[in-house]
């Protein structure tokens, strides 16, 4: 079950959140450099972190899954944000060069479905950043924060997971070695914390990170298969008819009315 947008964005706009962001921004950069002129999908709650890249591509979009629900971004500026189905993405094939995924996989009603449709979406060449809990880490046991949900990971899980829908794992990362704690004192110290925890424990790291990039020389197993997704219809509203019209329908229905003789 997906963390409401609400409770998300409350999280970032905290504290702990605004580390949280710091840390796994910084986190990213080491993996991914600029990307000029470059097509990037963020899918999940990845706002945060597209502002870091988004300046050198050629365009990004921010996609929400449905169960979680969607904010306007860029803020002040036209709209980059989708709801979507993160196995139906409203995408052509090949047509985007990076996608990166927060708040996403743990959520994911089929991690493997989903996998396989982000690389349709994927160029050739094309590469995924995925952030996700780390099963051994104590940022997926803490339910305060939105990475004490879903299905954490190990890294072997996820790796697996990656070369099963035909994706090369490539480099790594950690982020998140503080403590998950409200308090100003244990947040004051986060820079201790980071450092030692990358040094002595980065199997205890809050998050994983991990880049792949779309593998073409094997194929994918091609199954048809209906959507599951009910769309429920919008109601359209009819309007209330006007006097003339009132009259008029009320004087056919008379003129159908045969009165006995």
């Amino acid at each position: 079950m997906h963390v409401d947008i609400v409770d998300l964005r409350q999280f970032y706009h905290s504290p702990l959140g605004r580390l949280t962001g710091q840390s796994i921004t910084m986190a990213l950069a080491s993996i991914w450099p600029p990307l000029p002129e470059e097509r990037l999908v963020g899918l999940g709650y990845s706002i945060p972190y597209l502002d870091h890249f988004r300046a050198d591509t050629e365009r990004t979009f921010a996609f929400m899954p449905a169960g979680q629900g969607a904010v306007n971004w860029p803020p002040g500026e036209l709209s980059a944000t989708a709801l979507v189905f993160d196995e139906e993405l409203p995408l052509p094939d090949s047509s985007i060069d990076r996608v990166l995924m927060v708040h996403s996989l743990e959520f994911a009603e089929n991690p493997r479905e989903t996998l396989k449709e982000i690389w349709r979406i994927l160029a050739p060449g094309g590469r995924l950043v995925i952030v996700v809990p780390n099963r051994r880490g104590v940022w997926a046991r803490m339910e305060h924060t939105p990475f004490g949900s879903g299905r954490p990971y190990s890294r072997g899980q996820l790796t697996e997971l990656l070369r099963e829908t035909n994706f090369t794992p490539g480099a790594t990362a950690e982020a998140l070695f503080f403590p998950p704690s409200r308090s100003k004192t244990v947040l004051g110290l986060r820079g201790a914390f980071e450092r030692f925890g990358r040094v002595v424990s980065p199997v205890f790291a809050g998050v994983i990170i991990v880049e792949a990039q779309k593998r073409l020389y094997q194929g994918l197993p091609l199954a048809v298969r209906a959507s599951r997704r009910v769309f429920a219809p919008v109601l359209a509203p009819q309007g209330i008819p006007s006097t003339r019209e009132a009259s008029s329908a009320l004087r056919r229905t008379l003129d159908k009315i045969t009165v006995p003789g």
